[in-house]
C-alpha cells in the first residue's frame, strides 16, 4: 500500500510540475532600432492578446533598442534575439553573412520583401522655424547646425546621408557634386550620436542644433505628441524611402524552440490591426487600404529608392559606409 501511495504521489508531483511548466509564458526578445520603442510598446500587447486567443499560449515579449547597426552587432556577438526588426537590409544581411544566424534568403519569408512598413527622413525645427529651413540646401548654410546620427552606427544616419546625396544628385546630376554637398552637410554637424534616439535627445533635451534629421515617425511623435509647443515639422522636396525589414533569428529560435511564436509575432505585423497601429505611430503602412485612410497624416513628397540613389544596399554600404569609404573620407577632411 505504501508503494502505491508513493507512486501516486510521484505521479501527482510530475503532473503538477508539468502544469506549472505549461503555464510559464514563452518569452521572445525583439531586438530593434532606436525609434520603434513606442510602437512596439503598443504592438506587443496587441499580439499577445491575438496569440492567446488563437493558440491558448501566453507570450511575454522583451525589447532591446539602440542604433540599428550596433544592435545587429550585439546579436552577432551573442544577444539571443528571437526576432530582429531593423531599419535597413544590410543589418539583417550581416546576421546571415557574419553570424550565420538567419537564412540568406530571409527577405522572401514574409510579404513586401519582409518590410511591414516604411518611413522617410524629414526635418524637425524649433517652433516658428527661426532659421527658415525649407529644404536640404538650407542645411549647409553657415548659420545652421544640423543634428544627424553617425552613419557608421545608425541606419537613421545612413538614410539621412543618402537622402542628402539623392537630393544633390537629383539637383546637380553628378556624383562629384553630391559628394561635395554631403561633405558640406556633415561639416555642419556638431555631434555624431550613435543612434537616432540619441540624436533626438541631443536636439530636444540638450537644445543643441537648429534642425534634426530623423525618421518621419520620430518628428511627428515629438512635434504632435510630446512637444507640440516647441517644435515644427519641415517636409523637404525630396527624401529617401526607408524600408523597415524584419526577420526571425533562425539559430536562436531553433535553439530555444520559439520558432512558431516568433514567426507569428512578425507575420501579425501585416494584419489590419497592426497596420493601423503602424499608421498611428506615423510609420507608412504597406497596406494600401490603410495608407489611403491615412493620407492626411503622410504628406506627399518625392521619395527616392536606395536603388535610385546608390544601386542597392550592398553597393551603398561598400561605397559609402565601410571603413575607408566616402563618409570616412569626407568626415576626416
Amino acid at each position: 500500500m505504501l508503494k502505491i501511495t508513493t507512486s501516486l504521489f510521484a505521479i501527482l508531483i510530475t503532473l503538477c510540475s508539468g502544469m506549472s511548466h505549461a503555464e510559464e509564458p514563452v518569452t521572445l526578445l525583439n531586438v530593434s532600432y532606436d525609434v520603434t520603442r513606442e510602437f512596439y510598446n503598443e504592438y506587443n500587447p496587441l499580439f499577445i492578446k491575438y496569440w492567446q486567443g488563437k493558440s491558448g499560449e501566453t507570450v511575454a515579449i522583451n525589447q532591446s533598442h539602440g542604433g540599428s547597426s550596433k544592435q545587429a552587432r550585439a546579436v552577432i556577438d551573442g544577444l539571443d534575439a528571437d526576432v530582429v526588426t531593423m531599419n535597413q537590409q544590410t543589418d539583417i544581411d550581416s546576421l546571415a553573412e557574419k553570424g550565420g544566424l538567419v537564412e540568406k534568403n530571409w527577405r522572401t519569408h514574409f510579404p513586401d520583401n519582409s518590410s511591414p512598413y516604411r518611413s522617410t527622413i524629414v526635418f524637425l525645427v524649433r517652433k516658428g522655424n527661426p532659421k527658415h529651413i525649407r529644404d536640404w540646401d538650407d542645411l549647409i548654410r553657415s548659420d545652421v547646425s544640423p543634428i544627424i546620427p553617425n552613419p557608421k552606427t545608425s541606419g537613421n544616419g545612413r538614410y539621412s546621408y543618402l537622402g542628402a546625396w539623392g537630393y544633390a544628385k537629383d539637383k546637380f546630376g553628378a556624383d562629384d557634386k553630391a559628394r561635395e554637398f554631403v561633405g558640406k552637410l556633415f561639416k555642419r554637424v556638431p555631434i555624431l550620436d550613435t543612434g537616432g534616439r540619441g540624436a533626438t535627445t541631443t536636439f530636444v533635451e540638450r537644445g543643441i542644433g537648429d534642425v534634426l534629421l530623423t525618421f518621419e515617425n520620430e518628428v511627428y511623435l515629438i512635434a504632435k505628441k510630446i512637444n507640440p509647443n516647441d517644435f515644427d515639422v519641415v517636409i523637404p522636396s525630396i527624401s529617401i524611402e526607408a524600408d523597415a525589414p524584419v526577420a526571425v533569428v533562425d539559430k536562436v529560435v531553433d535553439k530555444k524552440g520559439t520558432r512558431k511564436q516568433a514567426e507569428a509575432y512578425l507575420q501579425y505585423l501585416w494584419s489590419d490591426d497592426a497596420q493601423k497601429l503602424i499608421a498611428k505611430h506615423y510609420f507608412r503602412p504597406v497596406s494600401q487600404a490603410v495608407l489611403r485612410e491615412s493620407n492626411a497624416v503622410f504628406p506627399h513628397l518625392k521619395l527616392l529608392t536606395i536603388e535610385q540613389v546608390a544601386g542597392d544596399w550592398a553597393s551603398a554600404q561598400k561605397k559609402h559606409f565601410n571603413d575607408g569609404g566616402i563618409f570616412d573620407q569626407i568626415y576626416s577632411q
